[in-house]
């Protein structure tokens, strides 16, 4: 009988990480998954992407399992499309955290996502997408982003970096919310105390699966909760700083099909 696999779960984050610069996953990198499949081992996507923008990829990938979206705020079941669990930003807080961050850098532009496997992404004159592929709809006015329910607001400034938005941001809006940066342009608030750790601790615990039988890749800060949580952190070879200081390994790129080099090596052919 064959030795059951070093992990048994594998968490990968999307935007710089499993998908290519292109929003596609290597034939490669569906190679490699598909071996954790058959070796009995769970593959699920943590991604700040919500769960609408994250369905037509699983069924790219031919997932009908478990997805964390939204940075943690949601657990979505792609088998049934809807949510196990979500957690809502409130949108008066949101407001403030806003009001707290422009009395210290000046104008800020905004974006929410809706809550719901059906919500929508919302943006506010002046804001710019990062992932120009990804749905959006503009509004007029600042107001009306917060016509219903959200999981998350996200940030942009146009002289300010990443780093000193999110840094910022962090100073200024305290407990009200977590401030996170997922990748390039995306600095985001996120209900207090929910991270992508939070999300996949909940999604493992329903599948039985404990965190030291967890592999997570990542390319961002926002990975880092989801590295102290799994048994080992992997980040790509295009990783921010913050999390390569963090990760147990570094691999190649995303563009160079950085999971399929540690997944090959772990999950060995039949």
């Amino acid at each position: 009988m064959a030795a059951p696999p070093a992990y048994a779960l594998i968490a990968t984050d999307l935007d710089g990480t499993l998908l290519r610069g292109d929003d596609t996953v290597s034939d490669r990198s569906r190679a490699a998954l598909e071996r954790v499949a058959r070796a009995g081992a769970r593959h699920l996507v943590v991604t700040g992407r919500p769960a609408p923008r994250v369905r037509p990829l699983l069924e790219g990938l031919g997932s009908t399992g478990l997805a964390v979206c939204g940075q943690g705020a949601q657990v979505y079941d792609a088998g049934t499309d809807r949510l196990l669990w979500s957690v809502r930003l409130d949108r008066e807080l949101a407001e403030t955290a806003l009001g707290k961050i422009e009395a210290e850098v000046g104008q800020v532009y905004a974006a929410v996502d809706q809550d719901g496997v059906d919500g929508l992404t919302l943006i506010e004159p002046g804001y710019l997408m990062p992932h120009p592929t990804l749905p959006a709809v503009r509004v007029g006015r600042r107001d009306d982003l917060w016509c219903e329910p959200i999981s998350k607001v996200l940030l942009r400034h146009h002289t300010l970096s990443d780093d000193e938005l999110a840094e910022t941001a962090r100073a200024a809006v305290g407990s009200l919310a977590t401030v996170t940066m997922s990748g390039p342009g995306t600095v985001e608030l996120q209900p207090c105390g929910v991270t992508k750790a939070t999300g996949l601790a909940l999604a493992a615990e329903y599948l039985g699966i404990a965190a030291d039988r967890a592999l997570a890749f990542g390319d961002m800060p926002n990975d880092i909760p989801m590295f102290d949580w799994a048994g080992r952190g992997v980040a790509m070879a295009n990783a921010h700083p913050e999390l390569k200081a963090v990760a147990d390994e570094i691999t190649t790129s995303n563009e160079d099909d950085g999971i399929a080099v540690v997944l090959e090596r772990l999950f060995p052919t039949d």
